[in-house]
């Protein structure tokens, strides 16, 4: 569980630290090319998710990252002994949310500044990055590795056993 801590810790000190980073360096509008023609660091405030919808509405991200900021944690302690890919994966949502969460709480916004310049794909930042990785290995690890996990599991007899895989 303390390697989930760190993974969550992590993230969003990564976050808020390349947030800061661009907010002290970067004037609101600026873009700045990294890699040409693949990477750009555009600081733009976004008061809505991607390609700023539903930019009136920051209460209503506000409530439901906290409503899964009480949910997924529960599943992190619950699951944490079922499978590295797992407790990775729900670590990286955690905190990526809580990363976005601190921006939109305390300056209304969330700051993204990370452009792929060769298409068309909203701007976003780091925390988005961990919610993203996060939510694809999740995506992984229940479709391919563990169809079980929330099912439980049924011995040869068809009988549903009632091991509780994170209560060990």
């Amino acid at each position: 569980m303390i390697v989930w801590i760190l993974v969550i810790i992590l993230s969003v000190a990564l976050d808020q630290l390349t947030k800061s980073l661009i907010v002290h360096s970067y004037a609101l509008g600026e873009t700045r090319r990294i890699i040409g023609g693949v990477l750009n660091f555009h600081y733009i405030q976004n008061k809505g998710a991607a390609w700023g919808i539903l930019s009136d509405s920051r209460w209503v991200f506000i409530a439901v990252t906290a409503v899964l900021l009480l949910i997924l944690p529960y599943f992190l302690y619950k699951y944490r002994k079922v499978h590295v890919m797992f407790g990775l994966s729900l670590s990286l949502i955690i905190g990526g949310a809580i990363g976005n969460m601190i921006d939109r709480v305390f300056l209304g916004y969330v700051t993204d500044f990370i452009e792929v310049a060769f298409i068309n794909f909203p701007v976003f930042n780091i925390a988005d990055s961990c919610v993203t990785v996060g939510a694809v290995m999740m995506f992984i690890y229940l479709v391919f590795i563990d169809k079980t996990i929330f099912a439980g599991s049924k011995d040869k007899s068809g009988e549903k056993k009632n091991d509780d895989k994170g209560d060990a």
